[in-house]
């Protein structure tokens, strides 16, 4: 039986499972320190010298074992991106709960540029694929499963459920300009962190994917013009590096519509145990619902 199936899936759960993958890597759990909850809990650990992410559930094992392969087929092409701690095998699965150990990179709060985001995913885009299958993208793969669980007012699930069964639809219909390969699968700001000597690093490699080289250009995208993270000056940066600006492809609105939803859902999952998330949900279903203004929609 999984930890998910009789408590909810919480920072203090997900620091249970940590403690005891500690004992199994011989690594010591001394200041471990929450970072984000989402798809994994995201853990620091001695001052940021390794970070842990420990998976929601079984169904995350498969996702992980890829992204631990993603991440030695990456080491061994020198390209920059985060790297495993440890010598135990990873990841460990505790109770279904998979866990993996990475090097910790400076102090885990030092974002690259959008300039050094660009260049980073050209060349992350350029390299040859992997020796292994990476599955095709499927954004709504987990969309089903995180509002089935997710602690939110059966009127927001329903809306929420009906929004993505007409964008699933319209995404079949897109046309895209870009070259179909590997990708990232969640490349932004929040997942290229400088290292100690000041290089950019990318992290959260569990995403990676076979699909349209488009997805991994949207979020840095939004930022700038639905939410305003980014500047002008940044977003022009980031199109100079990468060599193309997805807003002038026509397909460009129907792809931050997924991604805006794929936002909501994702939160979701903390609805039931974070009020501030729970509000923030409500919030950013409100503006789906009318077409307001994403500007207000709080990071998390």
């Amino acid at each position: 039986m999984t930890t998910t199936e009789h408590t909810a899936f919480d920072a203090d759960v997900a620091d249970t499972i940590l403690r005891r993958a500690c004992a199994v890597a011989d690594l010591d759990p001394d200041g471990i320190e929450i970072l984000r909850l989402g798809d994994h809990a995201v853990f620091r650990i001695g001052g940021g010298r390794t970070i842990s992410r420990v998976g929601r559930g079984a169904d995350r094992v498969a996702s992980v074992r890829r992204e631990v392969a993603v991440a030695q087929w990456l080491a061994d092409e020198g390209y920059p991106a985060a790297r495993l701690a440890t010598d135990a095998e990873q990841p460990i699965v505790i109770e279904d709960h998979p866990v993996t150990f990475w090097e910790g990179l400076a102090d885990g709060d030092t974002y690259a540029t959008t300039a050094e985001m660009g260049v980073l995913l050209r060349c992350l885009h350029q390299l040859e694929p992997p020796p292994f299958f990476l599955p095709r993208l499927q954004p709504f793969d987990k969309v089903a499963s995180r509002l089935e669980r997710a602690a939110i007012p059966e009127e927001t699930r329903a809306f929420l459920r009906s929004m993505a069964g007409d964008l699933e639809a319209e995404y079949g219909r897109l046309e895209f300009s870009l070259p179909s390969g590997h990708l990232h699968g969640d490349f932004n700001v929040g997942n290229v962190l400088h290292d100690t000597a000041g290089h950019p690093c990318v992290i959260d490699l569990d995403g990676f994917a076979t699909g349209p080289r488009e997805w991994d250009l949207m979020q840095t995208a939004m930022y700038y013009d639905s939410f305003g993270w980014h500047t002008e000056a940044e977003y022009a940066d980031f199109v100079t590096g990468y060599g193309f600006d997805v807003r002038e492809w026509a397909g460009y609105a129907v792809l931050r519509s997924v991604r805006e939803l794929l936002m909501v859902t994702w939160l979701s999952q903390n609805a039931g145990a974070d009020p501030r998330a729970a509000n923030e949900v409500e919030k950013r279903v409100e503006s789906l619902r009318s077409g307001g203004s994403r500007r207000d929609w709080a990071p998390f």
